[in-house]
């Protein structure tokens, strides 16, 4: 590529009172040194969970209409046929992989809702033996946070870290302790942008009381280089700062709800008062940009994601009568038979899950789609009532770092999770031949060279 006239760094920014917006990848960043060579396109990792674990039909019982219900496929393979349940999915076929029979040996005998803090350790969390560890998230941080602003970005809907048993955040550091989930969207994107990294500026606060967005702040500088653009960089440019002013809006729109006040709850129920119009999926969907946006501005590459929280806790217990309009909690449907019922809330989960797959896709850096060099796990604990065995699980993206998808693989008992993890550490270029439990890679094609 020949040297441009006028050309920007890779770390240029757009500022404001109070905030620095980074710059997604440009075509006026583009120089004449030579192209980045694979090893410095940033490999991404992000996991996201849902809890009180999915629909699977007792098949000694089925009735044949209820084997439409099931979470996963009804027979394994490159052409296995999704029920109801994922079929919102099948868009993303060539995307993802679907993982049956896999679960944490250490956790098996526990009811499904204490698994959940062992979902990314592998550790043990039996009884008066409970000893978590490091969680694979942190594992590779530790790696990938010397590349990027934030080490990690660690979210879930309720925030903080809950209790032992019931934890409300997917991350755990390497004395095994939780790691404090944020679910403050506010407070995550103003961050992205504080000119030091660091807390909100009192100018930036001011601005916020003042109805200020990002995009109103960074306007006359936005246009200063709108100026200098060629015509592909204006559009893009544009394009993101749109995208930017759209989670900003939903961001308004959903502090009211968080702010709103939680009755009296014990560890196996909350009332959760909240007005029945307000929008669980926009609510999810707004981290999921958040997310993204992070990703795309390289702020960081490493994100876990809560849904919801184990046992009917906190504000997911509510989300089947908000989303989808059905008269039962999550919590409690995991007790039930209502096989269509949970088959309709498991869908719009995984529609989600679906949703942060599209905006992967369909957002680039300069290494192409975010999707190609972004590896995801969307998954569970525990399968049906509480059973810690045979998680529900979905592998997707990373093209670019070898992974082949399409297909439904189901594993015994004899095959650890962490195996999983293994080979996604060594995909991602954090080397390892161990991780908890681990008996060696993962044998999947998936992860075939």
């Amino acid at each position: 590529m020949t040297q441009k006239s006028w050309h920007l760094d890779r770390r240029s920014f757009l500022k404001g009172v109070g905030v620095t917006l980074t710059l997604p990848y440009l075509e006026a960043m583009a120089t004449s040194a030579p192209a980045s060579s694979a090893s410095d396109t940033p490999k991404r990792m992000c996991f996201m969970y849902f809890p009180n674990g999915c629909g699977i039909p007792n098949k000694d019982k089925y009735v044949e209409e209820n084997k439409l219900y099931s979470w996963f496929p009804l027979q394994a393979g490159r052409d296995y046929q999704f029920t109801n349940t994922l079929k919102v999915l099948e868009p993303h076929r060539d995307d993802m992989s679907i993982l049956g029979g896999l679960s944490h040996p250490k956790s098996r005998q526990v009811l499904g809702h204490i698994a959940g803090d062992s979902w990314l350790t592998g550790g043990d969390v039996s009884g008066s033996n409970y000893r978590n560890s490091i969680s694979i998230d942190q594992v590779a941080a530790q790696q990938f946070g010397k590349k990027t602003r934030y080490s990690s970005l660690v979210a879930s809907v309720d925030g903080g870290v809950g209790y032992q048993s019931r934890v409300s955040t997917l991350s755990f550091d390497d004395h095994g302790k939780p790691i404090p989930a944020e679910h403050r969207h506010r407070e995550i994107f103003e961050r992205y942008f504080a000119p030091s990294g660091g807390d909100i500026t009192e100018k930036r606060r001011a601005e916020i009381k003042r109805g200020k967005r990002i995009v109103d702040l960074v306007l006359e500088d936005s246009k200063r280089l709108g100026r200098q653009l060629g015509k592909n960089d204006k559009a893009k440019l544009d394009e993101y700062l749109e995208s930017l002013s759209s989670v900003e809006r939903q961001i308004q729109r959903n502090e009211e709800w968080l702010d709103t006040p939680m009755k009296p709850f014990t560890a196996d129920h909350i009332e959760f008062e909240v007005d029945a119009t307000k929008n669980p999926e926009a609510y999810i969907r707004s981290m999921i940009d958040i997310m993204v946006l992070g990703f795309q501005t390289d702020i960081t590459r490493v994100m876990t994601y809560m849904m919801a929280r184990e046992d009917g806790i906190g504000f997911g217990d509510r989300f089947p009568k908000l989303a989808c309009d059905i008269n039962i909690g999550h919590h409690g449907m995991s007790h039930s038979t209502k096989w269509k019922e949970w088959s309709v809330y498991d869908n719009w989960l995984a529609s989600n899950f679906g949703y942060m797959l599209d905006r992967l896709k369909n957002v680039s850096d300069e290494h192409g789609p975010l999707l190609d060099n972004t590896m995801l796990l969307f998954g569970s604990a525990c399968s049906t009532t509480h059973n810690a065995r045979n998680y529900p699980l979905i592998v997707a993206g990373g093209k670019n770092m070898g992974l082949k998808h399409g297909s439904y693989q189901v594993f015994d008992d004899s095959v650890p999770l962490s195996n999983l993890y293994v080979s996604m550490l060594n995909t991602v270029g954090v080397q390892t031949d161990r991780f908890a439990d681990s008996t060696g890679s993962l044998k999947s094609d998936v992860f075939s060279s």
